[in-house]
Formats: structure tokens, sequence, C-alpha cells
């Protein structure tokens, strides 16, 4: 049998309520900064549930109106972490191949940036039709498209949708177009802008909004908070990335995918624990050679408790020797998303051997025995990640990082 191709990270970009690129949100995750704050920028109406993690400013990136109007938050997003993981990678646009570089991007949600102003016209401002971009801004898969045409990517691109699992199940598709042949380079990632009335509310709704803050694992936790943002790797094989002299930041070594088949909203234990096996599997790492977790931690109730156990499980005795933590305490959910800015942490923690904190950590839970990296990043060598994602739906995927 042929060995199958090693796929290797050259280039990382990301935007959030942290920073505006990779560099300054892993810094400000090993600060344990908090990125957490009251809601700004966009009306709230009658919501009860007032914070997120929230993007002050976008920066400038050069981009025309004309363009700019077609897009959507969650678009505009993506475009700015592509551009700067294509930098960091050293992709040279004039000189490659540009039918044999693609993009997947995920998104949890879609452009409610445009529908809600297209509600709010037809239905409070009585106009007789919508927006005439609506569409192409609402679409999920506009995000990927728009990162194509922004960055003259030619080769497979599309979007993925799978709630909080959609950044890993970019990386899992894009690894999977690198092995097929189809392209030498794939941008992979996530976005969304969720900070937007009709999203909080139906979440709201849900009742799993904390009005506080984010304390993933603690036993005083009031739920999650929503953030927005985009993350973006850069993708190759390592003979592709090796003939041109890219910068290999670490290995995505494996992805494990499971469903839970069961309960829409509610997990599972046996969904996750069958995920971050299959990615134990496909990476050939056991166990004890996981030295970092960057959990899902919601900081509901059920889904710490549930991770807590899936880890137990999955990692029995040596479940007490790993470092654990939720970097969404710093950048909040950020749903499609999340998974590609804890790809940073990830990188980086594999890199640096820093673990980045979970913050906001008060009180020890009895069921959520883990070491949680409470409050403060702690130095240690990190061998090998998991980054977990289980989402609504029961859809989970849980990707592994390791040095190169």
């Amino acid at each position: 049998m042929t060995e199958r191709p090693r796929i290797v990270i050259t280039g990382l970009g990301g935007i959030c309520s942290l920073g505006c690129d990779a560099p300054t949100i892993w810094r400000a995750m090993t600060e344990g900064r908090d990125g957490i704050g009251p809601i700004e920028t966009v009306p709230l109406h009658d919501l009860k549930v007032r914070i997120g993690g929230e993007i002050a400013e976008l920066p400038d990136t050069g981009l025309e109106r004309r363009q700019l109007v077609t897009m959507d938050r969650f678009s505009r997003l993506a475009t700015i972490a592509a551009g700067e993981a294509l930098g960091h990678a050293c992709v040279d646009m004039e000189r490659m191949n540009r039918s044999r570089i693609g993009a997947v991007i995920g998104t949890g949600v879609c452009g409610w940036e445009a529908i809600e102003e297209s509600y709010r016209a037809v239905f409070l401002a009585g106009k007789s039709r919508a927006n005439v971009f609506t569409v192409p801004r609402v679409m999920p898969g506009a995000a990927a498209g728009q990162v194509s045409m922004v960055h003259g990517l030619r080769g497979p691109v599309f979007g993925v949708t799978s709630a909080c699992s959609s950044s890993n199940h970019a990386f899992a598709a894009a690894a999977d177009q690198l092995r097929a042949g189809r392209a030498d380079v794939m941008l992979a990632g996530g976005s969304d802008a969720p900070l937007v009335y009709g999203v909080l509310k139906a979440w709201e709704a849900l009742r799993v909004l904390a009005r506080e803050a984010c304390r993933p694992f603690s036993a005083d936790r009031e739920g999650l908070v929503l953030g927005e943002g985009a993350g973006v790797a850069v993708l190759e094989t390592y003979e592709h990335a090796r003939a041109r002299g890219a910068p290999i930041l670490a290995e995505l070594a494996g992805v494990g995918m499971s469903a839970d088949a069961s309960d829409i909203v509610a997990p599972t234990l046996e969904g996750p624990v069958s995920a971050m096996r299959a990615c134990l599997d496909d990476a050939g790492l056991a166990n004890d050679e996981i030295d970092y977790v960057n959990a899902h931690g919601t900081a509901t109730k059920a889904n710490d408790l549930i991770e807590t156990r899936a880890i137990q499980t999955v990692f029995g005795n040596h479940s007490g020797a790993l470092s654990v933590s939720s970097t969404k305490s710093m950048h909040a959910h950020c749903l499609g998303a999340s998974g590609a800015l804890e790809m940073i942490a990830c990188v980086m923690a594999v890199r640096e051997g820093i673990v980045p904190p979970t913050i906001g950590y008060r009180e020890a839970d009895p069921d959520c025995p883990l070491d949680v990296t409470a409050n403060t990043a702690r130095e240690r060598p990190v061998r090998a990640a998991l980054s977990n994602a289980f989402a609504f739906g029961g859809t989970n995927a849980v990707i592994a990082v390791k040095q190169i």
C-alpha cells in the first residue's frame, strides 16, 4: 500500500475579538486576555443578553466598495484571515498555478447581517423589495467564493456547514483534496458573524447564553457567549511545502469524525468518544502522545460534563497528565469559526510549548476533574494536540496537530 501524503500547515490567519491577526490573537491567548464584553456596534433592541466577543473595528484591506457591497460580514472576515494566511505561508500567487490552489471555508450559520437588514426593510420599514445583493451575501458558501475571488484562487473552492464543527470539517475536506491530487495548496478554516439581533434572539430562547462571562468547566458556569471571527490555515503536502521552501509550522496529523445520531441539541458520550478515537487512529498516535486538548468547552452544564467524561474515557489514566483548556473563555463561541481559531491555539502550543488558559475559572467542579489550565497559561512540552468540536445535530469533528 502506498504511504499517504503527510499534510502540513504552512500559514495561519485569524481575526476575532482578541485581535485582527494570528500573532496578536495568540499573544492575547497566552496572556489570558478577555475578549468578551458589552456589544456596542450593533443594535440589541430588547435582548436580555448584551455581551459577546465583538470585533470593534475591521482593518482596512483595500477592497473596493463594489466588492464590499456584495459581502456579508462573515465573508469579509474570511477574506481578511485568508489574506493573512497566504502571506504567512509565502504563497506567491503570481508564480504558482492558481488552478491548483483552493479553499474550503466553514460556517455555522450564514449571512445573517443581510437577512436582518432585509427583514427590517420589508416588514418594519415597508419597503417593497430587499437589497439586490441579499442572496449572494446570505448563502453559506459565500465566504469560500469571496475568498477565491479576492485572492484569485481557481482550484477546488466550496463551503461546508456543520454548526460548531464546520471549521474542523473544512480542514478534513481540504486535506482530502490534497491527498486526492486535486490541489497543491488548500486554504481551510471557518468564519461566522452571529452578533446580529435575530441570531442572538434565537440563542437567547435556548437559555444557554451567559449574562456575565464564559467560564468553561467552572462549577459556577452559566452558559456560552457568542462571538464573531474567522480563522484560516494554509495546508499542503509535506513534499510540496519542502519543494517550494515554505515555512512548515506543524503537521495536521489526523482527523476523526462521527455522528451522535441521537438528539438535535443534547450531546451524547459515545459520539465525542468515537471522534477522538478515530482521530488518534488516523494520526497514528497513542493516547499518551497527546499533551494538550483544546476542548470544545462551551461552558454549558451539559457540554462540559459530557466532554470531561469523553476525555476520561479516551485517555484513561493519561487524562490526569493532559493539559486541557477552552480558549472560548477568551474569544467566545464563534460557531463555525471556533475550530479555526482553536487551530491557531493548537499549532502555536505545539510550536512554543505554551498551553493557553481557561480564564474565568473560579470554582472546581467535582464532575469535571480535569487540569483545565485555570486562568494562567502554562509552559510545557506539547508534542501533539487535539482540538475538539462537537456540534448541534450531533456532528463531531476532532483534529490532531503535532510537531513536524
